[in-house]
């Protein structure tokens, strides 16, 4: 059964690559009108280029999420453009280098914590803010399967996927009654840009899951669709893993 999203104004940050790109490329196949972010201009033209080729709709936003301004100008200008906000998919995120506990910096953390988690947090307000005034929407956070699992080593991006797991799952009780579905993503390994920069062999990472590969972008973006969809519309605070059975083992 494919997915039918058409006229309706879909949010994905961080959509410059991974599985930002791969979340935006199915909505566009679905009909979706689409705003897409990112904090690389490059990035971002790029992918505006590409969807628009393909036929879609899309307006193209240089934002960071991590910055109250930046989130406020951005829900700002997908109204001036489009007039409401139907579904919501906090993506952006960041990880550190691969290292040992005590070897994180302050620095290092606290940008992991302001791109990974501050930023769903402020997202998530505006978002909000604007569904209620329509009195619908969705919204899909990026967890992981590290949301309830460990990954020694990574220490800052873990304890993030962590809170934005709890963070999905009390505020879609509070709007629960309102018309407004939270849950989050949970994707296992997938070779993204950003897997690629910080683990030299990827065969490692397959392993972890019992399938033994590694997923897709559109495995993931796949799970997103639902969750945005009527298809799971008695879903909320649910955490759906798409992780090739890792949390399983």
């Amino acid at each position: 059964m494919a997915f039918d999203f058409t006229g309706e104004v879909v949010l994905i940050t961080g959509a410059g690559a991974g599985l930002g790109y791969g979340c935006a490329t199915a909505f566009a196949d679905a009909g979706a009108k689409l705003v897409v972010t990112d904090i690389s201009q490059e990035a971002l033209d790029r992918v505006v280029q590409e969807l628009q080729y393909s036929g879609a709709e899309v307006l193209g936003l240089l934002k960071d999420v991590s910055d109250s301004a930046d989130v406020d100008t951005m829900l700002k200008a997908i109204i001036a453009h489009y007039g409401r906000l139907d579904i919501a998919v906090n993506n952006a995120g960041i990880a550190t280098p691969l290292q040992e506990f005590h070897e994180v910096s302050e620095a290092q953390f606290d940008r992991v914590m302001a791109v990974n988690l501050k930023g769903v947090w402020l997202c998530m307000q505006a978002e909000i803010r604007q569904m209620l005034k329509q009195g619908r929407g969705r919204i899909v956070n990026m967890a992981s399967a590290t949301s309830c699992n460990t990954y020694p080593n990574a220490s800052p991006y873990v304890t993030s996927k962590f809170a934005v797991a709890g963070l999905t799952r009390t505020v879609a009780v509070e709007y629960a009654n309102r018309d407004i579905r939270i849950n989050a993503i949970c994707p296992g390994n997938v070779a993204t840009p950003l897997v690629v920069s910080l683990v030299e062999d990827l065969s490692v990472l397959a392993t972890k899951h019992a399938m033994n590969r590694l997923g897709t972008p559109e495995e993931v973006a796949n799970g997103v669709l639902f969750l945005a969809s009527d298809l799971s519309s008695f879903s909320t605070g649910s955490l759906l893993e798409v992780d090739g059975g890792w949390n399983a083992t």
